[in-house]
């Protein structure tokens, strides 16, 4: 009984001091709870988890893209088996400044191209093994699709990432566990030596059988190390420590998005025996509840990439070029990843020629133009709020900041009569994510109707809804780890 009243002060005392320092005293990355703490002590160290700088310049990105090139873009394949001859590659017309022109303009704001794929073809004059483009009939063998791209990422202001594959079918050291691992940390320290600053790191746990049926152990923890030291700013993905996948290739993220979550990153038995404690994946529906955060010994900022193809399959094949996701499907797709607290990774393949195809040009063409419309008037932009939660409601540079410490419910009288179908929210993530629950109301000839709900918020939530027109709109913030902090609620129309 004593004990148990010891540690009920405990928490009391945390809460108390939590709340004392919930706006100067932040978690950046990471934050391990103390032994037996209450959910309320949980709760709110965990509205204190931040980003690291490096994570949030990527989720200011919002869209990135990704380019699959390599021999399965001759062999008509999605897997090759590294048996392809270099031979076979041969693009004729390859222009990567048309790749970066094409996606610089559709919005994107990184590439990520396939150095590497599972069949072992390096993009890049290795020394690693001659299976690469060395030993390819395009530009005699003096070719570098690598710098290629580098270079027009440069020219266009584009950042620029690279996909290294841990599964090699090719590699003869394959499965001799040591080995393999200091081969592909070779490959991966050309990679981040030779071409500049490089701004992300891909890579999934695809893991093959070796020669003999040897498996292959990724020593993760060595390639994170490296990536540290020689590019320090870069974010890692997938298997990497900085972003994680959203567990879906369809490009549709969770409805309820927690970057503040209890999965341990990247792929090293650490994280691994973490979280098989707690029962989830990548692929789990849940990964930041308060119910997750009660059983939880840690909390990580790990906030989720979707990634998706234009076409059906990831390398380029001449009879999916009349399966090009048209404009309707890539808003959708927009709407529900960057409108989901995620970063969209739209994957984009140029053809035999290395050329990104007309059919994909006009669908990105459009969703740009989609986009450039969704954003171009918001309806409550100059709006007049009211009402109690709103004495520390600001406008900054046209848009609306709010933390209500109190009363978490605000009025707006939009400043033109306007009919809109998407509400757009953000929170300010620099200090942390909170809001777990929200309402939207609207008022039409005196009567109030819910127009839309949410749960997570994050860096931004985007809602979509039947054309609505009204007289005021009602935010309220249902339930919030502390204090909120919405840096943007704003209102559009989309076609």
């Amino acid at each position: 009984m004593i004990r148990k009243t010891l540690v009920a002060a405990a928490a009391l005392m945390v809460i108390i001091s939590c709340s004392r320092h919930q706006e100067t005293e932040f978690f950046t990355g990471r934050v391990d709870f103390p032994v037996e703490p209450y959910l309320g002590v949980k709760e709110a160290m965990a509205a204190r988890l931040i980003p690291h700088p490096r994570q949030l310049e990527w989720q200011q990105m919002e869209m990135t893209a990704f380019i699959h090139f390599s021999i399965n873009t001759f062999t008509d394949r999605e897997w090759g088996t590294g048996k392809e001859s270099p031979e076979l590659f041969n693009p004729v017309s390859l222009d990567a400044e048309q790749w970066v022109r094409v996606l610089s303009e559709a919005g994107m704001k990184m590439i990520i191209i396939t150095a590497k794929h599972h069949d072992g073809f390096c993009l890049w004059p290795t020394r690693t093994t001659t299976h690469s483009v060395a030993s390819s009939p395009w530009k005699n063998g003096q070719g570098d699709v690598i710098r290629e791209l580098r270079d027009a990422c440069e020219k266009y202001g584009m950042k620029f990432g690279v996909y290294l594959s841990p599964w090699d079918r090719n590699a003869e050291c394959y499965g001799d566990s040591p080995e393999y691992n200091r081969f592909y940390m070779e490959q991966l320290t050309e990679l981040l030596t030779w071409y500049g600053k490089v701004d992300e790191v891909w890579f999934d746990g695809a893991n093959g059988e070796g020669p003999d049926g040897r498996r292959q152990e990724y020593d993760w923890q060595a390639y994170y190390d490296l990536i540290r030291e020689l590019q320090p700013d870069a974010v890692t993905a997938i298997m990497g420590e900085d972003v994680r996948w959203v567990g879906t290739e369809s490009g549709y993220g969770r409805e309820t998005e927690w970057s503040a979550t209890v999965m341990a990153p990247g792929g090293t038995p650490e994280s691994a025996a973490i979280n098989k404690a707690l029962g989830i994946d990548a692929m789990s529906a849940d990964l930041g509840s308060s119910n997750l955060l009660s059983k939880a010994e840690h909390l990580f900022w790990y906030p989720a990439e979707v990634d998706v193809s234009i076409r059906p399959g990831w390398f380029w094949h001449a009879s999916e070029d009349s399966l090009v996701k048209d404009v309707s499907k890539l808003a959708d797709i927009y709407l529900s990843s960057v409108g989901r607290n995620a970063v969209l990774l739209l994957n984009v393949p140029p053809d035999n020629r290395g050329l990104i195809t007309d059919h994909d040009i006009r669908s990105l063409q459009g969703l740009r133009a989609w986009i450039d419309n969704l954003y171009a008037v918001d309806l409550l932009n100059g709006a007049r709020p009211y009402g109690q939660g709103t004495s520390n409601l600001i406008d900054n540079d046209n848009t609306t900041t709010w933390s209500p410490r109190h009363n978490r419910v605000a009025s707006f009288v939009p400043a033109i009569a306007a009919t809109f179908n998407v509400a757009m929210l953000q929170e300010d993530i620099t200090r942390g994510q909170r809001v777990e629950k929200f309402i939207i109301e609207a008022l039409y000839e005196k009567m109030w109707d819910t127009i839309a709900t949410g749960t997570t918020i994050g860096y931004k939530r985007m809602i979509r809804f039947p054309e609505v027109k009204a007289d005021e709109i009602r935010l309220t913030i249902i339930s919030s780890r502390s204090t909120p902090h919405i840096s943007t609620f704003a209102l559009y129309h989309a076609d």
